[in-house]
């Protein structure tokens, strides 16, 4: 549980945090998340008074798991071509759900560039969480001068492949793509400047 936050409130934002992604923020009614968390409107409303506090809320939860996931992966990897494997991973440990709703990341800030929602910036930086992560191991793996653009260039590889993958429903094209990023990283040539 988050500090300052009563249970009630992190199911809350779990349950919106799902809707959100498998419906759409704009798809998904106060009712909708009170009815699955089973409050009456009025014990709702005591704790998030509009949906833009949910939302709020639901960026700074997904923000929270995506930096202890990053961290895992620090863990769980000794190099940063292992650390972005395990990025390139998450396409394949995630390919049922982003077959059916595509990236959770992705999704919600399309959702919110098309309602032009003063939220966007606060979601975008949950991309920018990725980025700054990626950019660092590509750094360390000598690419400093290009790792930003690595870093992008991933990024815009598995939102287009999240994408498809949802479009076409076809977990084969997540494995085929996988793979050749995987080549990808492998085949890398040398750093500028050496």
């Amino acid at each position: 549980m988050q500090a300052g936050r009563t249970a009630t409130q992190d199911r809350i934002v779990e349950t919106a945090d799902r809707l959100f992604y498998e419906r759409g923020y704009d798809h998904t009614s106060f009712a909708d998340i009170a009815d699955e968390v089973g409050l009456s409107r009025g014990n709702f409303y005591y704790h998030f008074k509009t949906k833009d506090d949910i939302l709020t809320a639901v960026i700074a939860h997904r923000s929270r798991k995506t930096q202890q996931m990053l961290a895992a992966w620090a863990d769980h990897a000794a190099d940063p071509a292992g650390r972005i494997r395990q990025f390139i991973g998450m396409l394949t440990m995630n390919a049922a759900r982003i077959r059916r709703h595509g990236c959770p990341v992705g999704t919600l800030c399309t959702e919110l560039a098309k309602l032009e929602h003063p939220a966007l910036p606060q979601a975008s930086q949950l991309f920018t969480l990725f980025r700054q992560w990626l950019a660092q191991q590509f750094a360390q793996l000598g690419y400093a001068l290009e790792a930003d653009a690595l870093a992008m260039h991933l990024l815009g590889r598995s939102q287009g492949i999240a994408t498809l993958a949802s479009a076409f429903n076809d977990e084969a094209y997540i494995q085929q793509e996988v793979m050749q990023l995987n080549q990808w990283l492998a085949q890398l040539p040398p750093p500028s400047g050496k």
